[in-house]
């Protein structure tokens, strides 16, 4: 028996009245892998009607495993009771062993040496929470200016489930059980960066790989600080070469395109002790009114039940708007997703349209347009209020249809207005497909290059200069 997730301090309780323990029906439709529809799914966050199978475990009794989804996560990702006070902090260190690596000439491992790391930072409703991560010590040499520089990489979408973290992808490249599928695709850019001879730092963000919470998928203040954090927790890593004279770069795709856009942002707010160099964000949700729709009845179309369950599980305003609208249907779906990767979101949730999931057969993106409280929850995740800190390379693809391409245009107007130091690339390509997320992730490749060569020019000090006066000329 695996134990499920239970609720962090910070999280809200249920409405009065509401059990706390009961079995989901499996979504209607579904298809069962493996033991599917006998295991107990989590989903503790929405109006007691999505908790599943939650169990209080006494303080003082050793905590059973948590299984997710057929894997094991290890007792490493498990927060202590008491965080420290200090954002950034490490709580604990242990050796990564990579996934994909090669021994060196020198005995190093190529493309370097893995650290897990599991740091205090606070999230959206200024509360402590742990987040897991993992830093790696490059095997190469920095050969640009000044000290060894720190990229902080914000990974895009990996899922909701425990197994689906960042880190755990490291060491594990492909998990394929029957029951989910995790494809670590970040390692990519990530070794990419690390041949520069640049340190890496990744964030699972918050509730990703920790089990006391949901991931909270795509909220701005979460992701922001997270990643923040994350680059002060590198500095703290035994055998970390890195030091207080190194330039720090933010880098992110998609996901983690949202989340280096709000870490530029908040940065003199909130890590004031974390200069930055520069900030690549590709593909940015700044806006999630579009975003939702785009990907609405798209092949990530699972990604919608992603980013329902974390926002009510942090705002009441969203919690109460989903427990009256959305349908038994469409609980057990948003409960089942709750421990999903991305491929299991595919296969078991592509190309679903969300008015299958609601009461009244209407689109959750209507839904939250008709109602205040959860519009103007969404309203303040918007990226782009802000100017961000220094240099800041924006890419977008045109045919993007996912995170759709508009949105991700206006933040750079939105950014050039304020006065932000922009270079705003638009990335021309065919139409390679509707909703199939081809014109999401062709861009993710084809501008990876240019991305990184970017940064590492900001890393060694290299000047940027703003492209904002092109904006009028540009798609």
């Amino acid at each position: 028996m695996s134990r499920k997730r239970t609720p962090s301090r910070s999280a809200l309780p249920a409405p009065a009245g509401t059990s706390s323990r009961f079995t989901l029906p499996a979504p209607a439709g579904a298809t069962p892998r493996g033991n599917r529809t006998r295991r107990r799914l989590l989903a503790g966050v929405i109006a007691g009607t999505v908790c599943a199978g939650l169990s209080a475990v006494p303080a003082s009794a050793a905590p059973e495993p948590v299984v997710s989804r057929g894997v094991t996560i290890p007792a490493f990702y498990t927060p202590p009771t008491e965080l420290p006070s200090a954002n950034g902090t490490l709580i604990r260190t242990e050796a990564l062993p990579l996934g994909l690596s090669i021994p060196g000439l020198d005995g190093r491992s190529m493309p370097g040496t893995a650290t897990r790391l599991m740091y205090k930072s606070t999230d959206s409703a200024g509360q402590p929470v742990a987040v897991t991560g993992a830093y790696i010590e490059p095997s190469a040499a920095w050969k640009g200016t000044g000290a060894r520089p720190l990229v902080a990489v914000a990974s895009g979408t990996m899922g909701q489930g425990d197994q689906c973290a960042p880190s755990f992808a490291l060491q594990n490249p492909l998990t394929l059980n029957g029951e989910t599928v995790s494809v670590g695709y970040e390692a990519l850019a990530i070794y990419r960066l690390l041949s520069t001879g640049a340190a890496v730092v990744v964030t699972d963000y918050v509730g990703l790989g920790t089990t006391d919470r949901l991931h909270t998928y795509v909220n701005r203040l979460d992701q922001a600080h997270a990643l923040l954090d994350a680059a002060r927790a590198a500095h703290a890593v035994p055998g970390a070469s890195i030091t207080t004279a190194s330039r720090t770069g933010l880098y992110g795709y998609s996901q983690g395109g949202g989340a280096s856009a709000a870490a530029a942002e908040l940065q003199p707010t909130y890590a004031p002790d974390v200069p930055l160099a520069g900030t690549y964000a590709g593909a940015p949700p700044a806006d999630l009114t579009s975003v939702m729709k785009g990907i609405d009845g798209s092949a990530l179309a699972g990604a919608l039940a992603w980013s329902i369950n974390g926002f009510a599980q942090a705002d009441p305003d969203v919690r109460a708007v989903v427990d009256a609208n959305i349908s038994a249907v469409g609980k057990a779906a948003l409960a089942d997703a709750s421990t999903m990767c991305v491929g299991d979101a595919i296969f078991g949730y592509g190309f679903t349209k969300s008015s299958k999931w609601t009461t009244s057969g209407k689109s959750i993106a209507d839904i939250i347009a008709a109602d205040p409280r959860a519009k103007a929850a969404l309203d303040k995740q918007r990226i782009g209020r802000l100017k961000p800190t220094g240099p800041v390379r924006l890419a977008t693809g045109v045919q993007d249809d996912i995170v759709p391409h508009s949105q991700a245009r206006q933040l750079a107007v939105d950014w050039c207005d304020k006065g932000g130091n922009v270079t705003y690339d638009a990335i021309v390509l065919p139409n390679l497909g509707d909703k199939i997320l081809t014109n999401h992730l062709v861009p993710l490749i084809t501008d990876q290059g240019d991305a990184i060569s970017w940064l590492s020019d900001r890393l060694a000090g290299k000047p940027a200069t703003s492209n904002c006066w092109s904006m009028p000329l540009q798609p």
